[in-house]
């Protein structure tokens, strides 16, 4: 019998509006595919991404337009050549992983050698605003071991002041989301290293970056939107200290898993992140970021409502996801 494959568009409300330099949204737009084979089924989720082209309806086009590729037995080595990097490619490998788990008993953890995989301290991210309202989400998170804070604007200065100020046992990271400037990017990196700053993602534009190869780095700073696939990290050596490795953008944890071995073997740090999705779209990255040196996977904490059965947070410790959710 074929497989069967099923695409969903979905919303899930965010609590709160989450604003960062490019905009704010008030809910997770996710897709999500599911293959049945055998009377098993297999699922992912992905989150598409204005910043890379990604439109929920050309994400869903992408999807089917595979279809019968899929359902006639593709399996996730060839999903690489037949599709890019992007969420299109993540949603249906995450769906294949799963599938598989559940066809031959193996849990992915063990697949990737990750078993038994542990509960994970995750950054808790605060949105971009004004210094003062910065400080106050701040000082409701202080307990939290590590924030992850959104700027990109041109009162940085007073948002770290504010947030360091708010929060002074917590660990730090910046995330400009490409805000930052040639003329500003020194005097902020200074600012930060007095303030205890732990790490800076993506200060500049991606592929405007060659500044960063030139001057001195007070704090490591990590490739976000430079970074895709493996394939990207040669042209990053020298430029980034670590990298960001979000499913999303590698088109699912079979290009992940490789984006992380490369990045080790050429001396990156690693951080596994995410975008705004559910507990769905965040298990398989658990697994992933099993060594990662910074983990970013708080989507869910983010949302008004997660899926149910969802990944268990305690505070900012994440557990790896129950077999019934993933994997």
């Amino acid at each position: 019998m074929a497989r069967v494959i099923s695409v969903e568009m979905e919303r899930f409300p965010i609590a709160g509006t989450f604003t960062i330099s490019r905009g704010s949204k008030t809910e997770a737009e996710v897709i999500t595919v599911t293959i049945a084979d055998g009377g098993r089924s297999g699922r992912g989720e992905c989150v598409p991404y204005k910043r890379y082209g990604e439109t929920m309806e050309g994400v869903y086009a992408a999807i089917e337009a595979v279809g019968d590729q899929i359902a006639g037995g593709l399996g996730r080595i060839a999903l690489l050549d037949a599709m890019p990097a992007g969420a299109a490619r993540n949603a249906i490998d995450c769906a294949l992983w799963d599938l598989e788990a559940k066809l031959t008993g193996t849990p992915v953890a063990a697949a990737i050698g990750v078993l038994p995989p542990k509960p994970l301290e995750t950054a808790y991210t605060l949105s971009l605003a004004e210094p003062e309202a910065m400080a106050a989400q701040a000082r409701a998170n202080a307990a939290r071991p590590l924030l992850k804070v959104k700027i990109g604007g041109d009162n940085d200065m007073a948002r770290i002041r504010a947030v360091r100020e708010a929060a002074p046992n917590s660990r730090i990271i910046l995330d400009a989301n490409e805000g930052w400037t040639d003329e500003t990017i020194e005097a902020n990196l200074a600012f930060a290293a007095q303030h205890g700053i732990t790490l800076i993602e993506q200060p500049l534009p991606a592929g405007k970056d060659d500044i960063l190869g030139r001057i001195a780095h007070p704090v490591p700073i990590c490739a976000d939107e430079s970074v895709h696939a493996a394939k990207d990290l040669d042209t990053l050596v020298g430029l980034y200290d670590a990298v960001n490795i979000k499913l999303d953008k590698s088109g699912g944890l079979t290009e992940a898993l490789r984006l992380r071995d490369r990045a080790r073997d050429l001396g990156f740090g690693i951080m596994v992140g995410c975008m705004v999705g559910t507990s769905l779209a965040m298990a398989p990255a658990v697994l992933l970021a099993q060594d990662a040196d910074f983990v970013d996977l708080d989507g869910p904490l983010l949302l008004a409502r997660d899926r149910e059965p969802g990944l268990v947070y305690q505070g900012s410790l994440v557990s790896p996801p129950d077999r019934e959710l993933w994997g």
